[in-house]
């Protein structure tokens, strides 16, 4: 019997779950690097049992330097009356992420250059960084520069830029195999919840589950990163590790209502692509496929030149893709645990594709084995995919030379690939095809 890892949780609990993560996660101030991040680390943590790392500032890790380490402990504008008429306190995307610190009082004219807004959404307000250039500013609504009206104002960002750390959060899952499939997902971004907290909650659900399978045929790593320098940190200090890369995926904005949308690797040929394609296909969920282009999140470092790890990355809409994007906007209103609840079930599909795609052969190629002979047809039972299932058998039978995969006799085919394991299971338990060494 083929066990299906999607049909061991129950959906609305799941969903659950990711939903209170992120309501746990929304208010902190995160950046690249800082105790933002940590905290957030810390807070995964008594989900799964994350391993934290950490590399100091100025450490070269391949064309970049770890930067220094941002923290902010409060921020705002103030008019003549002591009154906040910015305030870091009330939202923490009110001030540009890695601003330096300052402190003075300026002319309304010397300030307005360092205001940024929104005139298209004056309700919202949008979240801007400034990571490697040395410099500050503020973001507000666009209804609230309006009442700015006062000729002077006081400036305060309190924060430090200094040397510190860099840290990221590892949960390894060993399997039967060294061989490794990886999942990524960023943890730089302050509030602002479908990116990411969206990608960090599925991941999370996702790892819990995993770690219970009673067995895993590959070994499952899962990457907490700050967005860029993260990643490009992890892959300067794991080069060792990177030939055992089998494959992995990028997860991001998997909490709103869009379609789901799995961006290809860098050929598009690769395991992980055929099995986001296949999971997307079975699940019956609308869904996009877009081609690689290096532009969007971190796939972009691992298929690089020098690293080309197969990674593909699934999204709901494309990378700033939807009008709230790095707004104000993208509060937890934006996230529906039904929505998490499908991205992670595509990601668990993709999962068992993984576990049981296998490369047979069939043992006795000349003719069709007589399958009456050996129950194979009353095997099937009640099966309510039995034609699916005998369909998958003969496909099988054709196909299994030792040479193509299970996925890719599937595809052939055009059938779920539950019944093409399923039939691989019976047509193996008869000794009609055999396993092959595969991956």
């Amino acid at each position: 019997m083929v066990v299906q890892l999607s049909d061991s949780i129950t959906a609305s609990a799941a969903g659950q779950r990711m939903m209170r993560l992120a309501e746990d996660l929304f208010p902190i101030c995160r950046s690249i690097t800082g105790d933002g991040v940590r905290e957030t680390l810390r807070r995964i943590g008594r989900c799964i049992p994350l391993e934290t790392h950490e590399i100091p500032s100025g450490t070269q890790v391949f064309d970049w330097v770890v930067p220094p380490e941002w923290n902010i402990r409060d921020a705002y504008v103030a008019d003549p009356r002591g009154h906040r008429v910015i305030d870091f306190r009330e939202n923490n995307l009110h001030v540009v992420n890695y601003s330096i610190p300052i402190r003075k009082q300026m002319r309304i004219d010397e300030l307005l250059p360092k205001l940024h807004t929104l005139s298209e959404h004056p309700e919202w307000i949008p979240y801007r960084t400034s990571y490697y250039a040395e410099d500050w500013g503020f973001c507000l609504r666009h209804r609230d520069l309006e009442y700015l009206s006062e000729s002077h104002y006081e400036v305060c960002i309190d924060s430090t830029l200094a040397p510190g750390k860099l840290t990221w959060g590892e949960y390894r899952l060993p399997g039967e195999s060294q061989q490794e499939f990886i999942f990524s997902t960023h943890v730089c971004h302050p509030s602002l919840a479908n990116d990411n907290l969206a990608g960090i909650g599925v991941a999370c659900e996702l790892a819990r589950i995993l770690a219970a399978m009673p067995r895993r045929r590959f070994t499952y790593r899962f990457l907490f990163v700050p967005g860029t320098i993260g990643t490009i940190a992890w892959l300067a200090t794991h080069q060792d590790v990177l030939s055992s890369i089998y494959g992995g995926l990028v997860l991001a904005l998997l909490g709103h209502d869009m379609p789901l949308t799995y961006k290809e690797t860098l050929n598009g040929q690769q395991a992980v692509d055929f099995c986001l394609k296949q999971s997307l296909c079975d699940s019956g969920l609308p869904h996009e496929i877009m081609q690689f282009e290096p532009y969007g999140y971190d796939e972009r470092q691992y298929n690089s030149p020098g690293i080309r790890l197969p990674v593909g990355c699934l999204m709901r809409s494309r990378y700033a893709g939807y009008p709230e994007y790095h707004t104000s906007a993208d509060n937890l209103s934006r996230l529906s645990p039904l929505r998490l609840e499908e991205s992670l079930h595509v990601c668990l599909q993709a999962v068992e594709v993984l576990e049981q795609n296998r490369v047979y052969r069939n043992r006795f190629p000349y003719c069709e084995p007589q399958l009456g002979k050996r129950n194979l047809y009353q095997s099937l039972g009640g099966r309510a995919d039995r034609q699916e299932v005998q369909q998958a058998m003969l496909w099988l039978l054709n196909l299994s030379d030792g040479q193509r995969s299970l996925l890719e006799i599937t595809q052939r085919a055009k059938l779920p690939f539950a019944s093409m394991a399923a039939a691989a299971a019976l047509l193996s338990e008869k000794s009609v095809i055999e396993e092959c060494v595969f991956p």
